[in-house]
């Protein structure tokens, strides 16, 4: 893969990059209002050559958040790895993805950005880990989900794994998966796009609305997964277990964040708690 276009782009996608690092900047200080609670960020490698691993949420601030928090940290800009149906993009919405640094999330994609050194961030869950059913707020869906790991193997690519809480809070989903409507929507995902795993929960924000309700945001960064495959382990199982202990890691830091929630009164942005909001 020719990988001029992403690291020496045209004129379009220059012009809207430094919009973009303009209006990211002006919404610092009303971003700031919010305090959402970072932390971890000691444990990003300073040269910038490591895979951030995170979890999709409803609300999908994760994106933004933890690319502009590794920016801050360490001054490099992450490469979001989109899903493949942001390839099919044309005109100004696939500029916008280049601008912010997307690229579209093939192996082979990843490869050529690994050997580049790049910062990349990757939800393994992809599409499907958005839509959450009832009782499926900060669960993984990983299932069939290891060319993170691979790559991350082949490559020698230490993996951070990057938990967020709060975006599955925006909205309530008001129906199971295996609901009546759950196996529904699933039948309507199968039939319109071959896609039952991108089944469509029912939501409501503020009361019965879609007003998104507030809630404050909670980032960790976890500790680096070394990747460096040991003596005496074959290619497969250390990708097996690269897999593994990176989906624990990031279970347990959403298992931490939201007991870090239960307690902070500022949780829902209520401003009479701003200045009693936790903080790492």
């Amino acid at each position: 893969m020719d990988l001029t276009a992403i690291m020496r782009p045209n004129v379009r996608v220059r012009t809207l990059r430094r919009a973009l690092d303009s209006v990211t900047g002006w919404l610092r200080p009303v971003s700031g209002l919010s305090r959402p609670y970072v932390d971890g960020v000691e444990n990003l490698p300073r040269d910038g050559r490591f895979l951030l691993v995170g979890n999709h949420t409803q609300f999908g601030s994760e994106i933004f958040l933890i690319s502009d928090a590794v920016r801050r940290e360490i001054g490099t800009r992450v490469r979001p790895l989109a899903d493949r149906g942001f390839g099919r993009m044309r005109g100004l919405p696939a500029d916008l993805l280049a601008a912010f640094g997307g690229v579209v999330g093939a192996p082979e994609t990843a490869r050529e950005l690994m050997r580049h050194d790049q910062t990349i961030l990757v939800f393994p869950g992809g599409g499907r880990e958005i839509p959450k059913f009832k009782g499926e707020e900060y669960t993984l869906r990983w299932q069939g989900r290891a060319g993170f790991a691979r790559l991350s193997v082949e490559n020698g690519y230490p993996i951070v794994p990057a938990g967020l809480v709060g975006g599955d809070d925006v909205y309530r989903s008001l129906t199971t998966r295996d609901s009546v409507y759950g196996r529904f929507s699933e039948a309507l995902g199968r039939r319109l796009n071959g896609r039952p795993d991108m089944a469509m929960p029912l939501l409501r924000g503020i009361g019965p609305t879609w007003i998104p309700r507030p809630q404050r945001m909670y980032l960790r960064f976890g500790a680096p997964i070394d990747t460096t495959t040991p003596l005496g382990v074959s290619g497969e199982r250390w990708v097996d277990i690269v897999k593994g202990r990176t989906q624990r890691a990031l279970e347990q830091i959403l298992a931490d964040l939201q007991r870090v929630r239960t307690t902070d009164p500022f949780r829902e942005l209520n401003p009479l708690a701003w200045s009693g909001a936790v903080v790492p």
